[in-house]
């Protein structure tokens, strides 16, 4: 069952909200967490009943473990049983996620034919066998106070961020499901949610959806070895670029929209990464939760940066590399986290060239040199999302091959004739009209002649990368527009967010512009509701479903 589809919206959400309304009310505690376990199985199980066993056993397994350590004596060294569950998860996640991949290089290294069927990955399983490592993590360390079964459940199954996260700690929902939790069920929190969700609704579906048509023919085209000019193939990857962005950013914004209704918040995992100025900010602006669950349980144990720059830098490889396979069993998942462990190396180097050698105040910026920065980052991450979407590494490198210049520079066919300047003056340049893609494939209507920017124009396409590109810049992000009423847990404190906060403050225009739970906004929250339901004739999967 998808966000993004009418069964969710219609049927399953609205009788999961009005029943928890209806037991809250009445005061049955345990019972409102009990059905929301319930619901969120249901959700799960929607896929694949057969996996819910699945679930159910880690969670039956994790808990115990997670009890066996709370206890302050234990003949057993608790040490022990914190390896042994931890081994546990990462073997049920690494047979499910990378068997078959080690198999197969297994093969093509040694010529061997060892043979395995087709292994079905789990929905969500990266997802909740990471959250509940945290768990036995903290109840080594003693930092669990709460042992309610019942809780424990709903805070690995919570259906709003059980198939692509946030990842969340113990510390963070467990205290959320006391009994003072039902007061938090209240029309307001419906109203706020229900807004977080319509945003998050229409980045997915009108603006991931159609501009995904300029990313897909040009991935496709790759991997079956088409020769790629160089517009067609800077054109594909910044259509992807910014579908993943509205893609990811549109369920993290759903996923806090859902929990608000139900009086919980949730920690932001997405927070506008592509206005970050380098990659260290990029990283702590996207997947915020799995950056820092990285940091906590991998970076910092290798030693982080105590052992001096060299190993700084080696512990920074290591974690982007396991980062990267984390995302899928592919190689072209470990050359992707390899090139952003390298991004960070050479970011964290030039900051210690310009503190230490130069004597520059990192603190201190030009407008420039900002929007140099930010320039630089953009389009660097917009090579290693090639290696991010790519189904091989030979049609990556096809794609980065024509990005630089390696097939020319060539302008689609279906423009010959349609552009007012004249063609020869493009032939004079060096240009020429023998691109593979039609007229419609890269540069026809995204919405399909019945939306908002309808019309049969060649400039569409560009003209809607553009657009995107200066409205992710410029435009608040979610958490600000809704800053009035701080929908989710304040993982991430920017001066960004502190600035504009103040600013609406002081500025009744600005102030304008952000929700407040009046009957202006309400006819407007519909309005994209409605709008976005047009669009869900064919609804789609979130690109993280698949990690």
């Amino acid at each position: 069952m998808l966000f993004n589809s009418l069964s969710f919206i219609l049927v399953f959400l609205p009788i999961t909200l009005i029943v928890l309304l209806v037991i809250s009310k009445r005061g049955y505690y345990r019972s409102s967490i009990a059905w929301l376990v319930m619901a969120s199985l249901f959700f799960y199980g929607w896929w694949n009943p057969i996996y819910l066993g699945l679930i159910l056993c880690s969670i039956l397994l994790n808990y115990t473990v997670g009890t066996a350590l709370s206890i302050n004596k234990l003949r057993f060294p608790k040490k022990w049983i914190l390896i042994a569950g931890v081994t546990a998860n990462l073997g049920l996640l690494g047979y499910f996620k990378y068997a078959n991949f080690f198999i197969n290089n297994w093969n093509l290294a040694f010529s061997a034919n060892f043979h395995l069927n087709k292994i079905i990955l789990p929905l969500a399983i990266s997802f909740f066998t990471l959250q509940q490592i945290s768990f036995l993590v903290d109840a080594y360390y003693g930092k669990v106070r709460e042992n309610s079964f019942l809780k424990y459940c709903l805070f690995v199954t919570f259906f709003p961020q059980l198939i692509a996260g946030p990842i969340v700690y113990q510390n963070e929902m467990l205290p959320q499901f006391a009994k003072d939790w039902m007061c938090r069920l209240n029309h307001k929190h419906i109203a706020v949610g229900i807004t977080v969700f319509s945003i998050g609704l229409f980045k997915k579906v009108v603006i991931a959806d159609n501009i995904a048509i300029y990313a897909s023919p040009l991935f496709s085209a790759a991997e079956k070895g088409m020769a790629i000019t160089i517009f067609e193939a800077w054109g594909g990857a910044l259509a992807y670029t910014f579908q993943l962005y509205y893609d990811f950013s549109g369920y993290s914004d759903m996923a806090i929209g859902l929990a608000q209704m139900f009086g919980i918040y949730l920690p932001l995992n997405f927070y506008s990464p592509y206005k970050a100025n380098n990659i260290i900010e990029f990283w702590r602006r996207w997947h915020i939760t799995l950056s820092r669950f990285l940091k906590n349980y991998l970076y910092i144990p290798l030693g982080g940066n105590r052992n001096g720059r060299f190993w700084q830098y080696t512990n920074l490889m290591i974690t982007m590399l396991i980062g990267g396979l984390w995302h899928g069993a592919n190689w072209t998942f470990v050359v992707w986290g390899a090139l952003h462990g390298f991004y960070l190396v050479v970011n964290h180097g030039w900051h210690k060239l310009r503190s230490g050698f130069l004597g520059h105040d990192l603190n201190k910026s030009t407008w420039f040199g900002r929007g140099t920065a930010r320039i630089v980052t953009f389009f660097a991450l917009a090579v290693g999302w090639v290696f991010f979407r790519a189904e091989s590494f030979d049609g990556a490198m096809n794609i980065l091959s024509a990005m630089f210049g390696g097939n020319g520079i060539s302008l689609p066919m279906g423009l010959y004739g349609k552009l007012n300047i004249p063609e020869p003056w493009f032939s004079a340049l060096g240009f020429n009209f023998d691109g593979m893609f039609s007229y419609n494939a890269i540069f026809g209507d995204p919405f399909g002649g019945h939306g908002f920017l309808t019309g049969y124009h060649p400039y569409v396409g560009i003209r809607m990368i553009v657009l995107l590109l200066i409205f992710t810049w410029i435009a608040p992000n979610t958490q600000q527009f809704m800053a009035y009423e701080k929908p989710a847990l304040e993982t991430y404190r920017g001066r960004q967010s502190k600035d504009i906060y103040q600013r609406k403050q002081n500025n009744w225009f600005v102030g304008l512009f952000f929700w407040r739970p009046t009957i202006i906004w309400a006819i407007l929250v519909f309005l994209c509701i409605l709008y976005s339901l047009y669009g869900l004739s064919k609804p789609s999967e979130f690109l993280y479903f698949q990690f």
